[in-house]
């Protein structure tokens, strides 16, 4: 049995739609079929925050409100959710109080930007968090402004965030979350026909078939990077499997030895899981994209798309993680390193599926680094990415494992370096400078509009020559300018 309409809520009403393109974004159903202008298109790819939403779910039995980019979510995506735009915040005549806030401090100018501001800010101001300036930086991560500057907005967000929401939102929350949970009918959702088609299946059994029967369907996460295939490349994608509704495809195991992550697992929610495996982990997690895309971009999406220049790949190969793949009733696992074969290509059948990833503990004697190397801080592609495990005895390296991102055509150990630092002391400098040299043998990396081959070279030395020296010293305050590692 399978449902053929899409169901969402709009504030506190059930919306089913029986005819949804496969392609349709939730940015051109806001504005091309409820005429809901307020929600604005910048970029079109992820990156400006203009049309920033709010998306509620019901997480462990709780409903949660996320900011999301709607240029790049499916409107089949939506399935199951509860749908918060700028237009339902407030009126002309009596604002919300982020908007109110956001009037008096003088915290708009041109104004194309403000209703992503104003939406990201409503999710912080439903979140019980604090409105500090390094937090509201943090939320506003994914939101452009170029004409007023960040003081007065997160002054705005400092004078209305203070205490227990008290808007219309808060005052349904339990309507809600009620019918969230009558509209979690758990059956496998498909629009469309054998040949054009969005499908959402409600167990892995379901996934793992129409996978299996479609191997030329595209497999969707978060949408973060296939919803560029269609904004920007425009790209007509005829059959979508969206994962994000399978029962436990999201869940997260945290035991005393590893670590296990399902494929549909977001960042967000991943986030404090790999912090706890090492800081600098939870550092290169918090520097991809911004909060919209860490929302909706999964782990195993990044995994999966085998990109070269994916940020956690490399962290995960030096710590050792395996991937799991399934495909109809065969499961396999192997080193997440050997996935990757060579650009655009991984180990992965046709209707083989990543559905999970799982990262060993580190030992007391195993010392990991990872820095992520762009050209802006939020919001930006890694240049290079670079990962370091080494395992100790007293000062003597008894294992290494070097990984970089960007630095070839697909995530690659430094295996040449590697051989220099394996059995030398940690402050052994002229091995240090022979892995650093080494690193020539082990890639030929390429100039693009991120960074220029010698600057990659450059980078990736100086990074290997970083990552020792802080393992060796036990410091970070005069190598980092934030992370540190030091306990306060």
């Amino acid at each position: 049995m399978s449902r053929t309409a899409v169901r969402f809520l709009r504030n506190g009403v059930v919306t089913e739609l029986s005819e949804v393109g496969a392609n349709e974004t939730l940015l051109d159903y806001l504005r091309l079929r409820e005429h809901a202008h307020g929600t604005k298109e910048g970029c079109s790819e992820g990156d400006c925050g203009a049309c920033t939403v709010a998306i509620g779910s019901l997480k462990n039995d709780k409903l949660v409100y996320e900011p999301v980019n709607a240029c790049i979510q499916l409107l089949g995506q939506i399935d199951g959710k509860d749908i918060v735009t700028v237009d339902d915040l407030g009126s002309p005549d009596v604002l919300h109080p982020i908007q109110q806030s956001m009037v008096e401090e003088h915290a708009s100018q041109c104004g194309y930007c403000t209703p992503g501001i104003v939406m990201s800010l409503f999710v912080l101001y439903h979140s019980g968090e604090s409105a500090d300036r390094e937090n509201v930086n943090n939320w506003l991560s994914g939101n452009l402004c170029r004409c007023t500057g960040y003081r007065p907005i997160a002054d705005a967000a400092a004078n209305a965030i203070d205490g227990k929401p008290n808007d219309a939102l808060a005052a349904r929350l339990a309507q809600t979350q009620e019918l969230l949970v009558e509209m979690d009918d758990k059956v496998d959702l498909f629009v469309g026909t054998n040949k054009r088609f969005f499908a959402a299946p409600a167990t892995i059994t379901s996934l793992l078939e129409i996978s299996a029967n479609h191997i030329d369907a595209v497999i969707l996460s978060g949408a973060t990077d296939v919803g560029l295939w269609i904004t920007k490349q425009l790209r007509d994608l005829p059959k979508i499997i969206y994962t994000g509704r399978v029962s436990g495809f999201n869940d997260i195991s945290d035991g005393d030895k590893s670590v296990r992550i399902s494929a549909g697992a977001s960042y967000e929610d991943a986030h404090s899981v790999l912090g706890s495996v090492d800081p600098d982990l939870g550092e290169v997690v918090r520097r991809i994209g911004s909060k919209p895309v860490r929302a909706s971009g999964t782990v195993g999406g990044n995994i999966a798309n085998g990109s070269p220049i994916g940020d956690m790949p490399p962290a995960l190969i030096v710590l050792g993680a395996k991937l799991e793949l399934r495909h109809a009733q065969t499961t396999r696992e192997i080193d997440l390193e050997d996935f990757f074969i060579a650009y655009g290509k991984q180990d992965r059948a046709p209707g083989e599926l990543v559905t999970a990833v799982t990262i060993p503990r580190m030992t007391a004697n195993q010392h990991f680094r990872a820095f992520k190397i762009s050209k802006r801080f939020d919001q930006d592609i890694s240049s290079v990415l670079a990962a370091f495990c080494f395992t100790l005895e007293g000062d003597k390296i008894v294992d290494v494992r070097i990984a970089y991102g960007g630095m070839a055509a697909t995530p690659k150990r430094a295996l040449a370096a590697e051989k220099a630092l394996s059995g030398v002391r940690i402050g052994d400098e002229n091995a240090r400078e022979t892995a650093i040299a080494e690193l020539s043998s082990d890639f030929t990396p390429m100039s693009d509009m991120r960074a220029s081959a010698k600057y990659r070279e450059r980078v990736a030395g100086n990074l290997l020559r970083k990552a020792l020296h802080e393992i060796e010293t036990g410091e970070t305050k005069a190598t980092r300018l934030l992370a540190e590692r030091e306990v306060v």
